[in-house]
């Protein structure tokens, strides 16, 4: 893997993912608890033994860059290892912004022609799962390939949102629709269709190539699935590797959380007794930089009815964490959280510092860092009023941001 230069997409927006990314890059979210999207990428790199890695960032990024500053420099230049954060360069003589995933890695062709590697990597920063990359490197390898896509099996109704590819028994790439609507299925499976996962090996020489012809087409839109895959796959020996899971479970996980439902559906993924995504597995782990904070902790045991109990089921606990006196059922909660008394939480992802009133009740709910929620305050349960004060996604989760004004709710009598 010595050969292999890996290069993270990392600076999408994240549109579809606002109010969250207001303020940071879509790679920068953080997620179950502790870690940020990003951090699944680059652990799968380090497991891979992939040790010189470029993060290209740019919307937003300050957040992104902190976080690789303190918890990603742990590799040595002095072995040429490194993860590096490359923002925009633009040394093509125009004043833009990356303008696609291929013109990306463009503006970055001088730093792939500085390290002469024979094989580029080019992965997403913002998937949720765990992947041995030299297993694909080596597949691409033995197929002596100029272009290997790792493939994942997709539900028909979900091929829309993906590049479909049609495949030989040999697995050579016959045919790439980027994100149809009326996608080819899997031979025999009419209920599936092989999609790309956005995770690609070139072989260097072929990369460079295509790059500055892509460059020269003012037809382009300097994508890969848009633009050069489609292109590749008439004269160039281009290949799909399906995808082998080192989740170690039956079905295969990779998640997009491109969206806000899909975002928090994969937080709960992590809560069950045995979750569908195991963040607990010293085989693969996942790193990221923690904050310090002191240990979680539980106050409160009283006995009887409407008694101070501080609990927490089902649920992600970070450090820092104090549930004093409230209940806390299928959550992930990211470190420095506070519940405070007879406050009942469910279904829900907090991020770091949110502050829980007394006697609130929330349910299936996204809150932002260090947003304060006041006591009484009721979230979840009457949408149509949420929808007045906050963004509420097409599946009725209700997402308050960090600059989103919670108002003081009259106090109750209990």
């Amino acid at each position: 893997m010595k050969s292999v230069l890996a290069m993270v997409l990392a600076g999408g927006k994240g549109e579809r993912l606002l109010p969250l990314t207001q303020d940071r890059a879509k790679a920068a979210v953080p997620f179950g608890g502790v870690c940020r999207v990003i951090d699944f990428t680059l652990s799968n790199c380090i497991n891979s033994n992939v040790r010189k890695v470029l993060v290209l960032t740019q919307y937003k990024s300050l957040s992104l860059d902190r976080h690789l500053r303190e918890g990603w420099s742990l590799l040595s230049r002095w072995l040429n290892e490194y993860i590096d954060q490359l923002p925009p360069q633009q040394r093509l003589g125009e004043d833009q912004w990356y303008q696609g995933t291929a013109d990306a890695i463009l503006q970055n062709i001088h730093s792939i022609e500085q390290d002469s590697a024979d094989y580029v990597l080019i992965l997403a920063g913002d998937h949720i799962y765990k992947m041995n990359y030299s297993y694909m490197v080596n597949f691409h390898r033995r197929k002596r390939a100029d272009l290997t896509i790792s493939a994942v099996p997709v539900g028909k109704g979900e091929a829309q949102n993906f590049g479909i590819m049609a495949v030989d028994t040999d697995n050579r790439v016959i045919g790439f629709q980027e994100k149809p609507v009326h996608p080819e299925t899997i031979p025999g499976d009419p209920a599936h269709a092989l999609a790309s996962m956005g995770i690609y090996v070139f072989s260097t020489d072929v990369l460079l190539e295509q790059l500055y012809l892509d460059a020269e087409d003012p037809s382009s839109t300097h994508d890969f699935g848009h633009d050069l895959i489609p292109k590749l796959i008439h004269d160039h020996r281009v290949y799909a590797y399906h995808f082998v899971d080192e989740n170690k479970k039956e079905a295969l996980y990779w998640r997009d959380v491109g969206t806000l439902d899909a975002y928090w559906r994969a937080n709960m993924d992590l809560v069950a007794v045995d979750p569908l995504f195991n963040l607990y597995d010293d085989k693969w782990p996942i790193r990221t930089f923690q904050p310090q904070y002191p240990p979680a902790k539980f106050v409160f045991a009283d006995e009887g009815r409407g008694a101070r109990r501080g609990e927490a089921h089902d649920s992600v606990v970070s450090q820092g964490c104090i549930i004093s006196g409230g209940r806390v059922l299928r959550c992930v909660l990211a470190p420095g959280v506070f519940i405070h008394s007879y406050a009942h939480v469910e279904d829900s992802v907090l991020f770091e510092g949110v502050d829980i009133g007394r006697y609130c009740r929330i349910r299936r709910a996204i809150i932002d860092e260090d947003v304060h929620i006041p006591p009484n305050t009721v979230i979840g349960y009457d949408l149509d009023q949420d929808r007045e004060r906050f963004h509420v996604t097409e599946n009725g989760v209700v997402v308050i941001s960090k600059r989103a004004v919670v108002p003081q709710v009259a106090e109750l009598v209990y």
